[in-house]
C-alpha cells in the first residue's frame, strides 16, 4: 500500500453549508419531507475536495461564534447587520434561514460518524481555528510541513496565502467542481498585493460592508494596495502618515488621519487569530466510518444515502 498523502485540508464549514443550501434545490429532502439540501451538497462538496486533492488530513472547522465579543468590542458595526435579533449585551443570534438552521445538527451528527474532525472554539470563529491550524503548520521545521488547503468562500482567508509550508486557499467558484487556486503569484495578479499578512492589511484599509468594516472612506481597493505595497504594511502606511511623507497626498493623508480611530483596531479585527486553544485534534483523514451503525441510520432517516456512499468512497479511494 502507497503511503497516505499528509496534506491538510481546512473546510470553512459554514461556508460551504451555506453555498450548498443556496446551490441545492431545497427540493432535496428527507423522507419525512425535512429539506436536507445544505446536507447532501456538503457531503458531496468533501467527497469531490477528498477525490481531487487527495489530502491525508481534514478537519472541519466551525464557527462556535461567528460575531466574536473581542471583535465586537474593537469595531460595534462587525457583522451587526447579520444579527437576527439584536440582544442588548449580546452579540446576537445569526440570521439564518430557518431550513438550513434546520440542517446543521444533521451536518454534525453525520460528520461524527463518519469520524470527520469537527473543530470549534469557544469565543472564536472558523477564520481563527484555521489560521491556528495553519499557524501550527508554519511553525513546524520545513520538513516536517504538511502542505494545507484552505476550501472557503470568504476572502478574508487569502491573508493566509504562503508559498514557503505551502497554504493555498482554494475558492467556490461554482460548487466545488470550479475552484480558484489563491496562491502568493494569484494575489499579485489579481489584488496586487505580494502577500497573505499583505492582504489583511489592504483589506483593513478598503473594509468590507459585508461584515460591516467602514474601511477609511474613499480608499479603495486599489488605492489600499499601492499604499501597502509602497510602505510594506499597514503600519508602514500609518507610520508614513504620521511623519508626513511626501508619498500621500493631502487628501491621503487626511482620510488616514479623519479614519485614525478605526485603523487603530481595525487589524485585531481584520487578522484572524493563531492562537486560538485548539488543543489537540486527531486530523487523519477516516478511511472508514468510526461509527457505522449510527452512519447507515442517519443515511436511511435523512435520505443521504447516495450521498454518504460517495463520501465514503471517496476516503476509501485515498487509503
Amino acid at each position: 500500500m502507497a503511503e497516505r498523502p499528509e496534506k491538510l485540508l481546512l473546510l470553512d464549514t459554514a461556508s460551504l453549508y451555506f453555498r450548498a443550501f443556496f446551490g441545492v434545490p431545497e427540493s432535496v429532502r428527507a423522507p419525512d419531507g425535512t429539506p436536507v439540501n445544505a446536507v447532501r451538497g456538503l457531503l458531496d462538496m468533501i467527497a469531490r475536495l477528498v477525490v481531487d486533492h487527495r489530502p491525508g488530513r481534514l478537519v472541519a472547522c466551525w464557527d462556535d461564534d461567528w460575531r466574536p465579543a473581542f471583535r465586537v468590542e474593537a469595531i460595534p458595526s462587525y457583522k451587526a447587520h447579520r444579527v437576527a435579533t439584536p440582544v442588548p449585551g449580546t452579540t446576537g443570534l445569526e440570521d439564518v434561514p430557518a431550513a438550513l438552521a434546520a440542517q446543521v445538527p444533521i451536518i454534525v451528527e453525520v460528520l461524527a460518524a463518519l469520524g470527520i474532525a469537527r473543530v470549534g472554539v469557544p469565543g472564536y470563529e472558523a477564520d481563527d481555528v484555521i489560521g491556528t491550524f495553519v499557524a501550527r503548520e508554519v511553525a513546524r521545521p520545513a520538513g516536517e510541513r504538511s502542505a494545507v488547503d484552505v476550501v472557503t468562500g470568504d476572502r478574508d482567508l487569502f491573508q493566509l496565502v504562503d508559498d514557503t509550508v505551502p497554504v493555498r486557499v482554494l475558492y467556490p467558484v461554482k460548487g466545488v467542481k470550479e475552484l480558484e487556486v489563491v496562491d502568493v503569484a494569484r494575489l499579485r495578479e489579481k489584488y496586487a498585493v505580494a502577500s497573505g499578512p499583505a492582504y489583511a492589511d489592504m483589506a483593513a484599509l478598503r473594509g468590507d460592508p459585508s461584515d460591516g468594516l467602514p474601511g477609511v472612506p474613499g480608499i479603495g481597493e486599489k488605492t489600499a494596495a499601492a499604499l501597502v505595497g509602497r510602505y510594506g504594511s499597514l503600519a508602514g502606511v500609518l507610520a508614513a502618515r504620521d511623519a508626513g511623507d511626501p508619498g500621500l497626498t493631502a487628501t491621503q493623508r487626511r482620510r488616514l488621519e479623519e479614519a485614525a480611530d478605526y485603523l487603530r483596531v481595525a487589524p485585531l479585527v481584520v487578522r484572524v487569530a493563531s492562537d486560538a486553544p485548539v488543543g489537540n485534534v486527531d486530523d487523519r483523514l477516516p478511511l472508514t466510518p468510526v461509527d457505522p451503525d449510527a452512519l447507515v441510520a442517519l443515511a436511511g432517516r435523512w435520505g443521504l444515502t447516495s450521498s454518504v456512499t460517495r463520501l465514503l468512497d471517496a476516503l476509501t479511494s485515498v487509503a
